[in-house]
């Protein structure tokens, strides 16, 4: 499917999403007494925000990323963060195995792996209830 040419407004919510962590960034680092990396970490996210909102008009592939316009992109999508989440669930369990096998305090995986596993069990309850 071919995107129109005007852009539409959810194009444009993750360039701005992007800006707005940086700006999270920028505060956390700056309460935390390390003003200049905040404002390095804002940096990164401000250009990685401008490259994403560029290479989208010229991109069909970030251009559907963007605006979830192409069922196959956003189909894509699905299948990638599937095998992202998959990826991190993997590193969550190997980082906390190591954690508890050096008998250090392995808390941070397991609050991760936690939310993680109910954010899961919710989703499929919630989308078995949807249809």
């Amino acid at each position: 499917m071919r995107t129109e040419a005007k852009t539409p407004r959810v194009y444009w919510a993750t360039p701005i999403l992007g800006l707005v962590i940086g700006i999270i960034y920028l505060i956390s680092f700056s309460i935390g007494g390390r003003p200049l990396d905040g404002a390095i970490a804002l940096g990164v996210m401000v250009v990685f925000s401008l490259i994403l909102a560029l290479v989208g008009f010229r991109s069909e592939t970030v251009r559907g990323l963007l605006d979830h316009r192409d069922e196959r992109i956003t189909a894509i999508d699905l299948r990638a963060t599937a095998a992202a989440a998959l990826a991190m669930i993997v590193a969550v369990l190997i980082g906390f195995v190591i954690q508890v096998a050096q008998g250090r305090n392995a808390d941070a995986y397991e609050v991760i792996g936690v939310v993680g596993g109910l954010a899961y069990v919710a989703a499929v309850g919630y989308f078995r209830i949807r249809g």
